[in-house]
């Protein structure tokens, strides 16, 4: 493993870790605009959706409702303070959860029908190598949606920073690396209120 993603493994897992018993009460207003993200991705009832970086479960009701009854659902996340978190909802939505790195995922090959990632592609070290293992678990014509619940101008200024028209999820840049890896990007909204990418694998 190299030394750049021992880094990110070290460092992602310290700061979710840090806020998972906080999470929700910070953040539960955003409920919502989770399952309207889900319901936007246009996910196949009956399929396998995989929650990549699934934190405290939000998505995990609104996926149990897309996928449908005779369905699958799995959460996988980094940290497992945030799994620990998202175990009561894991269990009302007969969801599966795993403790797996989103860029060596434990899951076979086209193996899932849909992907929903909230905020992932900014912690990973490299965007591009996410958006091809993403692709490598999902089957032909399968979807991903990547989502955020603020838009990237407001998670910016948050942050104090400026957003860049080189940066990985701005619409040209995305579009480019979807083609590269597997994906056509089907529909990019960056808002101020949400930031929501639908592609499907080619």
């Amino acid at each position: 493993m190299a030394s750049s993603d021992r880094w990110y493994l070290t460092e992602s897992r310290a700061f979710f870790a840090a806020k998972a018993a906080t999470w929700d009460t910070r953040f539960g207003d955003d409920l919502p605009a989770y399952a309207a993200a889900v319901r936007e991705g246009g996910f196949r009832t009956g399929g396998v959706l995989v929650d990549v970086g699934c934190g405290t479960g939000r998505a995990l009701p609104a996926l149990r409702s897309a996928a449908g009854p005779t369905g699958f659902v799995i959460g996988l996340d980094l940290t497992p303070e945030m799994l620990a978190e998202a175990r009561v909802r894991s269990v009302s939505e007969r969801a599966s959860l795993l403790l797996a790195d989103a860029c060596r995922l434990p899951l076979a090959n086209a193996s899932a029908d849909g992907v929903f990632a909230a905020g992932l592609l900014m912690h990973l070290p490299d965007a591009d190598a996410g958006l091809r293992e993403l692709a490598r678990v999902t089957r032909a014509g399968g979807r991903l949606v990547l989502f955020h619940p603020s838009g990237r101008a407001a998670l910016a200024a948050r942050h104090g920073r400026v957003l860049r028209a080189d940066e990985p999820l701005s619409e040209g840049p995305l579009t480019a690396s979807a083609a590269a890896t597997g994906w056509r990007l089907d529909r990019y909204d960056d808002a101020e209120s949400r930031f929501l990418a639908v592609a499907t694998r080619l």
